[in-house]
């Protein structure tokens, strides 16, 4: 006679086969109050297909064996050639395939670019982080080159092409390309001015040879990067090709792969530039930080993006545990303090979703010719930055801890949503180059103070606390003289009335009343699961994902 000891009970099914657009109902919501009504059918039915796909086993696999099988770095051929190639698992291309087929590296060349974009991007970086910066600096390297015609014209539709086309090859002969940048040196890091890479002028007008090393090269298999050096004329932008184009390859040598706290799919390197390195200038001499500063600034819309990417995540995986899990004789979902704890970080993540969409609508208008917009996103972007991307290293690991002992474990996969939260916060300038470049906008750029205004101003009258809040930030601002060691508080309340004022126009009233009682009431103990009160299980259930498309 035998008996099993090993029966498997009380275990929390797989969140797959889901529709990770759709059943978002903050994401959703958003997209639909943004998105112009002459394009909005199709760019739901879009979503819907790329949502569907984010939560396919296929696509979650896809994601696990690109983080499980990190790039490998081949310096040389068996020959002894130089070749400086990195080697990817098959999972990093069907990952990159898929975004670039979504339209991920193109917000220019349709209605609704940025914010279409924008949502395609928080839904599939859910699948995996680290395939998002090739995919954000691609996106993100075409208003820099728009600052040399010639050079926009021949590589602006292969960098928004909808074709996966990897290897080095020359660029003509391709269907699509990537983008890479490389700002950061050993020396200088955000001090990009402190920059000692030479750009010497060839022959050909317009065209450079570099030398110099960069302490950060982010993807570096890409087909041509960004890059800062020093020419005659003073700091200056260039783009450099992987491949000439008589399909010799350029001059472009990597030392190492960074080994990282997470991103582990992607590959980040140092790389040497040894003075035979052909680069082409974009924009005049001296100009190299006003020309590459437009990509940083998309880039800086993906971080928040990429951030709440990962809070939605971790809340959906604690939502869907609580609700299958029993404990102390019921479910998890439905036990007051767990219930507390999972409004509290569904706040979190709607809150960001919400900022992510309006920011990204205020890019569509921006590019359309609006003053207004343009001035919004010179002082929301840095703030959304700085404070959406802090929060997701927190919500990451409370998100973790709702499943106990099995979010410890890799399997759950909450350890790799841990250890990507705190890349945002990090990546194109950290919380206090955020904080100083906010300040820099207040003190130089009045417009961009009175959009701002006029923006949370919209929801004026709706909710007492969020106007005090806004009262109190004037105070905070009347003098700016040696605000700088305070610059991170008023940032943090900057970001926070503006997610206020969006949540108290469009949320439900239980989603706008908790954060106004919690984030600028100052009826919260800080800690998550410590909300004051108010109809905590709606807040839950709406950030709940179901099972089944």
């Amino acid at each position: 006679m035998t008996s099993s000891t090993h029966s498997v009970t009380n275990q929390v099914p797989p969140l797959v086969e889901h529709d990770v657009f759709g059943g978002d109902a903050a994401l959703a919501e958003a997209f639909a109050r943004h998105i112009a009504p002459e394009v909005a059918e199709e760019a739901t039915a879009e979503l819907t297909a790329l949502g569907r796909a984010a939560g396919s086993a296929e696509a979650q696999e896809w994601g696990t064996l690109a983080n499980a099988n990190p790039p490998v770095l081949r310096t040389h051929d068996r020959y002894g050639h130089r070749v400086d190639e990195v080697d990817f698992h098959p999972a990093w291309h069907h990952l990159l395939r898929r975004a670039v087929s979504a339209g991920l590296t193109d917000a220019w060349s349709r209605p609704g670019g940025h914010l279409r974009r924008a949502a395609g991007f928080l839904v599939w970086s859910q699948v995996e982080a680290g395939h998002g910066c090739p995919v954000s600096m691609t996106h993100s390297a075409v208003p820099a080159l728009r600052a040399e015609p010639e050079l926009a014209r021949v590589w602006e539709p292969l960098l928004t092409s909808r074709r996966y086309d990897p290897g080095l090859r020359p660029a003509a002969g391709k269907a699509g390309v990537l983008a890479g940048m490389g700002m950061t040196e050993k020396q200088g890091g955000s001090d990009v001015r402190a920059n000692t890479t030479r750009a010497e002028p060839l022959s050909e007008p317009g065209a450079y040879a570099l030398t110099g090393h960069k302490w950060f090269c982010s993807a570096p298999m890409s087909d041509a990067f960004l890059v800062l050096a020093q020419a005659p004329g003073g700091l200056t932008c260039f783009l450099l090709p992987r491949v000439l184009p008589d399909g010799e390859r350029n001059a472009f040598r990597i030392q190492r792969l960074k080994d990282k706290l997470g991103n582990r799919s992607n590959a980040s390197a140092e790389v040497e530039f040894d003075g035979t390195t052909l680069a082409w200038r974009v924009g005049e001499e001296g100009r190299g930080v006003p020309t590459i500063i437009e990509m940083v600034g998309a880039t800086r819309l993906d971080c928040v993006a990429g951030s709440a990417a990962i809070m939605r995540q971790a809340v959906a995986q604690a939502v869907h545990h609580a609700a299958h899990r029993e404990a102390f004789g019921g479910k998890l979902i439905d036990k007051p303090l767990m219930r507390n704890v999972l409004a509290d970080l569904a706040l979190e993540s709607e809150a960001a979703t919400a900022l992510t969409l309006r920011l990204a609508a205020a890019s569509d208008a921006a590019a359309a010719g609006s003053a207004q917009e343009r001035h919004l996103l010179r002082l929301a972007v840095p703030a959304a930055k700085y404070w959406v991307t802090k929060r997701c290293t927190p919500v990451a690991a409370e998100a973790l801890e709702c499943l106990g002992g099995n979010g410890y474990v890799e399997e759950s996969g909450m350890p790799r949503l841990l250890r990507e939260s705190p890349l945002n916060s990090i990546w194109e300038g950290s919380g206090n180059i955020q904080a100083l470049d906010v300040l820099r906008a207040l003190q130089r750029e009045p417009g961009a103070l009175n959009a701002f205004l006029a923006e949370v101003g919209r929801a004026a009258g709706a909710d007492a606390r969020l106007d005090a809040a806004i009262k109190e930030l004037l105070t905070q601002m009347s003098d700016l003289d040696g605000i700088e060691s305070r610059a991170r508080r008023l940032v943090e309340r900057l970001a926070l009335v503006l997610q206020g004022a969006l949540l108290v126009r469009y949320a439900p009233p239980a989603v706008a009343d908790a954060f106004c009682a919690s984030r600028l009431g100052g009826d919260w103990g800080g800690a998550f699961g410590t909300l004051p009160g108010g109809d905590l299980e709606s807040v839950v259930e709406r950030a709940r994902p179901v099972n089944g498309m």
